[in-house]
């Protein structure tokens, strides 16, 4: 019997510590997803059925699942196609997180489906759906792309897949037409469905004089144009880091006498079992192989010298790119998983691989889908590419070809391709500060491909992109236009100012014009946050066709959802975006200063019960200092964050509120809202938390990226509300808080707070704000009341219902709003109350 022995191995002698995993954040990804139940499955199924139905889209639109990963806190990320008539819409889809009963917990949309419609009378305007039937076949289809393609030989079968293709174009928005061209900011635009055609995506990946050249092809699937091609081989010419990283820690495994790179503790399954470096020998560029695992009689590797050309593959010279190769493939997966909680590419832990030795003197390394692995060159303009940021930028390409997907073109493609540029950076910044822990650590060089150049020069400059004579340091509207190498610049910039600030010196390579509020050097907010916000953003929000403006709003989620609405991440996101010329610069409200992070609220107790207000604060220097006040007279001794006292009847409608002082020099204080108390001759007790949104989102679910302080609307009392609609464009957008009415209760009363507001006319029901009660699963019990733009009215009004039919029962109160795809309508709520008796 051989015996298989995983064994830690340094290249000569290892001078950095192991990597081990480190105790993981709650906020990080699960364990690889297991198979959803088939109540589950249904469950999911009815829901997505539901959405449909509100949004107004027939049965021939549909939903196709199209992958699953593991999420936090044992939820699901599903993918899923938007299709019509059973054929997939190009770019429209939906990303929709579940519990593990198949319940929507959030869903981020691309959608492009809506003026898709079969009737006679929209085909009759240009507008409707397209005939399904093509007029040709789908080899002929393969025929016209390949015809189109500079390629020769093919390396992997060709494939055609019939779809519905949005004809999509950019135009301005109403505010922004008469702006000049060089004014434009990226929100001044948007992307709207012209028409739509049946066509054919075809994927062709060809050789041509021993290089690939893998596109993709649009093809009009009645009269065989070609309406769109693409470059779909990610690469990254020219990038990475040299294989002088000392001597280092490797995973390999012992069978029998003889030592593999094969590291089985990182992966499952995959082609060769768990992560492996392979010998590709010089394989051609054109059709590299894999080859064979690269094994040795000691677990001693390499020589750390750069290859000679021409030499052996196998020998100490030969073995370094494979020491690089394995020790840059170990930190990718530790920084993935011990931070993020992702395990491997896909999330659900498949092994990958990387093959070494491509070609002769190729200065590329690519990541490619087919196999899910990586093949590195030995370099002849560079040295050798298999270093740590040029792996991570590969494997980065692996997680979002696993996740969003991000078309390889236009402003989508420069999006993808900084994705793999800041997974390379924090991949780097972790490796380099010992592989260790649940964080990525701060400091970095910030250059992409500095120790590969020969030169020393690096080939990009995350904080200014311009420096490589190519890429572009912000957003245009001809951004689109360039190669995806280029296109990447302002967001890789955006992600350098979020995680290390900017600088206000106009003589700065750190300055922005853009930024005019104050500070006017914005705070960075670290390497670990930046990184956690914006991988959530790329694996649970954006979606094939996420460009500059849609990823602004997608990561600003994903900063609230980790770090709550007002939160000073999501105001880094805010000012990172806007350095870039990507939504208009905000203040830092208050900078270091002290703000409110709990406010108090209103309280209704019995005569005789316990009244208690509860502050909380943030920023500034603690220990804080509290002083309560009643109706704006101070209370003496109450000096706590909580303040609680026994009401009686002559305490009925008393204000309170709170100072918070911090313990800086000068001191800082902030001051909370006022809370009411309300006395009751009978016991009656509020059940909804935080109705008034003062709080955060927190017990709220759903989309919690409602909930806010905005400029356009006001609150009905306080300061935040929840704003659902205004988009002006299709949207869905859901709040729930679930609460548990006890079976003895005499009286139910819920109410809220509601003003909405049009740019809709007429009496037709364009947008919707539908109110239900449902229960734990999500099945609707009753509806209350459905609002429409019909209902606009000034100022708020506030609705109540009876709902003691529900006693005894945990329901949710749920507001479910649906907006067409053209003029707004906005549905505000506040003060959302739910008091028993």
């Amino acid at each position: 019997m051989k015996l298989r022995k995983s064994l830690l191995a340094a290249a000569v002698a290892a001078s950095f510590a192991p990597a081990f995993a480190g105790v993981l954040p709650e906020t990080m990804m699960a364990a690889p997803a297991q198979p959803m139940s088939l109540a589950a499955k249904a469950n999911l199924a009815a829901r997505l059925d539901e959405r449909r139905s509100a949004a107004g889209l027939d049965s021939e639109h549909g939903y196709k699942m199209r992958e699953q990963h593991p999420g936090a806190n044992g939820q699901r990320i599903l993918r899923a196609d938007h299709t019509f008539q059973g054929l997939r819409v190009f770019g429209s889809e939906s990303v929709v997180v579940t519990d593990e009963n198949g319940d929507i917990v959030s869903e981020s949309a691309s959608d492009r489906r809506n003026g898709l419609d079969a009737h006679r009378s929209a085909r009759a305007t240009g507008k409707g759906a397209p005939d399904t039937t093509p007029a040709f076949s789908a080899d002929e289809a393969i025929r016209v792309a390949v015809s189109r393609t500079a390629g020769k030989t093919h390396r992997v079968k060709p494939e055609a897949e019939l779809l519905i293709w949005p004809v999509v174009k950019t135009q301005r928005t109403a505010a922004a037409a008469n702006k000049a061209e060089s004014a434009l900011n990226a929100m001044d635009v948007e992307d709207v469905v012209d028409h739509y055609e049946l066509a054919y995506l075809v994927k062709t990946r060809m050789n041509k004089d021993g290089r690939p050249v893998f596109r993709d092809t649009v093809i009009n699937a009645a009269t065989g144009a070609v309406i769109k091609q693409w470059d779909a081989l990610q690469t990254v010419v020219g990038v990475g880091h040299s294989q002088y990283n000392g001597d280092v820690p490797i995973n390999t495994t012992l069978s029998g006498s003889t030592y593999k790179m094969l590291d089985s503790t990182r992966g499952v399954g995959g082609t060769f079992g768990g992560m492996a470096i392979t010998n590709a020998n010089h394989s051609p560029e054109s059709n590299p192989q894999a080859g064979s695992i690269y094994t040795n009689s000691t677990n001693t590797w390499g020589d750390g010298q750069q290859y000679i050309s021409g030499g052996s593959t196998t020998n100490a010279n030969g073995q370094t790119a494979a020491v690089n190769a394995l020790w840059g493939l170990m930190n990718t997966y530790d920084t993935l998983k011990n931070v993020v909680g992702w395990s491997s590419l896909d999330g659900n832990n498949t092994a990958t691989y990387i093959a070494v030795h491509v070609d002769n003197n190729y200065d590329n390394a690519f990541f490619d889908p087919n196999c899910k692995c990586m093949y590195i060159g030995d370099g002849s303009s560079f040295y050798s590419l298999g270093s740590i940021d040029v792996i991570g930028h590969e494997m980065g390409h692996g997680v979002t070809d696993a996740t969003s997907n991000l078309t390889y073109s236009g402003e989508s493609g420069g999006l993808n391709e900084s994705n793999s540029d800041i997974t390379g950076e924090m991949v780097e910044a972790y490796a380099r500060n010992g592989g260790t822990g649940s964080t990525i650590p701060s400091g970095n060089d910030w250059m992409m491909g500095k120790e590969i150049a020969r030169n020393g020069q690096p080939l990009r400059w995350m904080w200014k992109p311009s420096k490589d004579g190519s890429s572009k340091d912000a957003w245009s509207s001809t951004l689109g236009n360039l190669n995806v190498h280029y296109s990447s610049g302002p967001n890789n910039r955006m992600f350098y100012f979020l995680s290390q600030g900017s600088n206000s010196s106009s003589s700065s390579e750190m300055y922005s014009p853009y930024l005019t509020k104050q500070p006017l050097a914005m705070t960075g907010i670290g390497n670990d946050k930046a990184f956690r916000i914006w991988f959530k953003a790329n694996t649970t929000k954006f979606t094939a066709s996420t460009n500059y403006a849609d990823a602004r709003n997608k990561v600003i989620q994903a900063a609230e959802e980790l770090y709550g609405v007002g939160s000073k991440e999501s105001i880094a996101v805010k000012r990172a975006y806007a350095a870039i010329n990507v939504g208009t610069d905000v203040d830092e409200a208050g900078g270091s200063g002290v703000s409110i992070s709990t406010q108090p609220n209103n309280v209704t107790v019995a005569a005789g019960g316990t009244a208690s207000f509860t502050v909380g604060a943030t920023g500034g220097t603690s220990p804080y200092s509290y002083k309560w006040y009643r109706n704006g007279t101070q209370i003496s001794g109450a000096t706590s964050a909580t303040y609680s006292f026994t009401a009686q009847a002559a305490d009925n409608g008393a204000v309170f509120n709170a100072v918070v002082t911090d313990s800086s020099s000068p001191v800082k204080t902030a001051t909370s809202n006022n809370a009411t108390l309300t006395v009751g001759t009978t016991q009656q007790s509020e059940l909804v938390v935080n109705g008034g949104f003062e709080s955060g989102t927190t017990p709220w679910a759903g989309s919690t990226g409602v909930i806010g302080n905005y400029s356009g609307q006001s609150a009905y009392e306080g300061t935040r509300f929840a704003w659902l609609g205004g988009n002006g464009a299709t949207a869905t957008e859901t709040l729930y808080q679930t609460v548990s009415i006890p079976s003895t209760a005499t009286s139910a009363n819920f109410s809220f707070a509601l003003h909405i507001d049009t740019a809709e006319s007429g009496s037709t029901a364009y947008d919707k704000l539908v109110v239900t009660v449902k229960n734990s699963s999500g099945t609707t019990l009753g509806t209350l009341a459905t609002y429409s733009n019909a209902n606009a009215a000034s100022g708020y009004q506030v609705r109540s219902f009876n709902l003691l039919p529900y006693k005894g029962q945990s329901v949710r109160l749920h507001f479910n709003m649906t907006e067409d795809s053209s003029l707004q309508t906005s549905f505000v709520v506040d003060k959302v109350s739910l008091q028993v008796k």
